[in-house]
Order: C-alpha cells, then sequence, then structure tokens
C-alpha cells in the first residue's frame, strides 16, 4: 500500500505565520502536525511508500524537514504551483501524482494539516476488515459546522448517502480527509474526466459511494482541522491539556501565565502576561498582555495589549 500526505495548502488565512512556512510544520507540543502522521506511517509495516504531496514554493522546507527526521518512506512529489490561485485542487492533485508516481496499489490519503486522535493503523486494520473504500466519519456536534464537510449517511459502516457540504445538513456526522482505497477505487481521472469537481476530495467520494460500497471508519477520539488561528490554537490547547510549556532556554522574568501557553527556545519575556497563546524561537516581549495570540520567530514588542492576534516573523510592535 502507498500513501499520499496533503500539503500542498498555502493556509492563507493563517498568514503571516504561514506566509512563508508550511501550515503542517506548526508546532503542536514537542512535535509538528505533519509529523505525528509521518511517524505513524513510517512504522506500519503495510506501508511502502509515502508521498508527500506539496508546491514548489515549500519543496524545498519539506525536503529539509524530512531529511533532518531521517524518515526512510517519505519522499516529495511536487505540484508545479507556487501561488494559491495556481492549485489544481485536490482531486486533480491527487490524480497527477498518481499518474506521476506511477502508483499501481492500493492507496491511503491523509491531510497534513489534520490531527486526528485515532491511531492510524486502527483505520488501516478496519479498512483490510472491509472490502471497499473506506473514510473516517467524525460527529462535530453542529449542524453549522457540518455544512463546511462532506455530510455522512450510514447503514451500519456502510456509506449509505454522502453529501459534500449540504446547505441544510440532516446531522452532525461528516467525512475528514482520511480515506483507504483498494487499487480499483483509484478512479481519479475517471471522475475527472467526467466534467466532475476538482477541488475538495468529498466530491469524489460522493461520486464514488453512488458507483461501488464505501465503508465509514466512525471515531470519538479528538480530530482538528487546523486551517484557522483559532483551530490552531485549540489542537495546541488539546496537546498541553491546560499545562504551560515554556522552553528551559527561554528568559522569564515578572510574568503570569494563563492556561495553555507555549513558549519555544531562545524567547525573552519581561513583564508579560500570556494566555492560550504560542510564542516562536528568538522573540522579545516586555510590559505586554497577549492572549489567544500567535507570535511568529524573533518579533519585538513592547506596551501592547494583543488579543486574537497574528503576529508575523521579525515583526517590531513598540
Amino acid at each position: 500500500m502507498h500513501a499520499v500526505v496533503l500539503a500542498g495548502g498555502y493556509a492563507t488565512r493563517l498568514w503571516p505565520i504561514t506566509r512563508h512556512r508550511p501550515k503542517m510544520l506548526l508546532p503542536v507540543g514537542e512535535t509538528t502536525v505533519i509529523d505525528r502522521i509521518l511517524g505513524s506511517l513510517e512504522s506500519d509495516e503495510r506501508i511502502e511508500d509515502v508521498y508527500v504531496s506539496t508546491n514548489e514554493r515549500f519543496a524545498d522546507t519539506f525536503a529539509e524537514h524530512i531529511d533532518d527526521r531521517g524518515y526512510e518512506k517519505a519522499r516529495l512529489s511536487v505540484e508545479e504551483t507556487t501561488e494559491e490561485n495556481e492549485k489544481f485542487g485536490v482531486v486533480g492533485a491527487l490524480a497527477q501524482l498518481v499518474d506521476r508516481e506511477g502508483v499501481d496499489d492500493d492507496l491511503l490519503v491523509v491531510a497534513g494539516d489534520n490531527l486526528m486522535g485515532f491511531d492510524l493503523d486502527d483505520f488501516l486494520d478496519f479498512y483490510e476488515g472491509h472490502d471497499g473504500p473506506t473514510i473516517a466519519a467524525y460527529d462535530v456536534g453542529s449542524r453549522e459546522r457540518a455544512r463546511s464537510y462532506g455530510l455522512v449517511d450510514l447503514d451500519g459502516e456502510r456509506v449509505r448517502d454522502f453529501q459534500e457540504k449540504p446547505d441544510d445538513p440532516k446531522s452532525t456526522l461528516v467525512s475528514i480527509c482520511c480515506y483507504a482505497f483498494p487499487e480499483e477505487s483509484v478512479r481519479f481521472e475517471e471522475y475527472l474526466s467526467g466534467d466532475n469537481n476538482p477541488d475538495e476530495p468529498g466530491w469524489f467520494i460522493e461520486w464514488l459511494q453512488r458507483k461501488e460500497d464505501v465503508y465509514a471508519y466512525s471515531f470519538d477520539e479528538p480530530w482538528f482541522d487546523i486551517g484557522t488561528p483559532e483551530a490552531y490554537l485549540e489542537a495546541v490547547a488539546w496537546e498541553l491539556d491546560g499545562e504551560n510549556r515554556i522552553s528551559d532556554d527561554a528568559v522569564v522574568e515578572n510574568c503570569t501565565f494563563g492556561e495553555n501557553v507555549h513558549v519555544l527556545g531562545g524567547v525573552e519575556l519581561t513583564n508579560v502576561s500570556l494566555t492560550d497563546s504560542v510564542v516562536f524561537p528568538g522573540t522579545e516581549i516586555e510590559r505586554s498582555d497577549l492572549a489567544r495570540s500567535i507570535v511568529d520567530e524573533h518579533s519585538h514588542i513592547e506596551d501592547k495589549d494583543l488579543v486574537d492576534s497574528l503576529v508575523g516573523s521579525y515583526s517590531r510592535l513598540c
């Protein structure tokens, strides 16, 4: 079995933090979002090759990251885009990857910006126990939120109906971007030849479900779709579990901390109050209060009260 980890997005809703950094490499505790996935795939003997599907802008960054981590299965597969408006769409990019890499086996597709509380090996165990494509399904608990995803209607473990981004969802069980396909179900080219939507993979699942049986692995563990600052900070809060993580080499003088604060290496804090925030390496903050904020590396902040703020790298707010 081969695996594709989707890492081609530009994460514009997280700019400036992700203006020059893939959101998949944002720290969550002591690791990153994508390393949770790559580490799991590295240790699963059923997975032969792991293709990290990204764009030309971030290709060098991912190549360096994969090399630094010493992954043996992971390799880059680069689509020829450098800007958001050049993207092929997820299904279009998958079709090109399958052709480009000569994939001719069962295929696991996972979004590299999803933090999933379940183990991927459990998902693959479920897939192997069923004779057909398999999706992961999660109850988001809100019909308003369900409108942003693929709505799943089940008959036992079989998908009875699938609707991508419905205007009026009848339930709150949705599909997340974690799919396993038998070789004969990797039908991206057939789907695209019918002038179907090349963007979100949910449209492909809706199409596929009408043609063959699709099964759903329902899970209750936490799941975070890290596309916004709020979702990223929620994922960090889940990992920290109400605790704070202050790097040993951070300089902290006369500071107060609420919950879910992550301060990385080389940071200097003086007379600062922080809560529900992440501060990246090399930053200096003085006489300031920050809540629900992300401060990128080598920034300098003095005498500011920041709430729900994103501060880009090398910024000066004085």
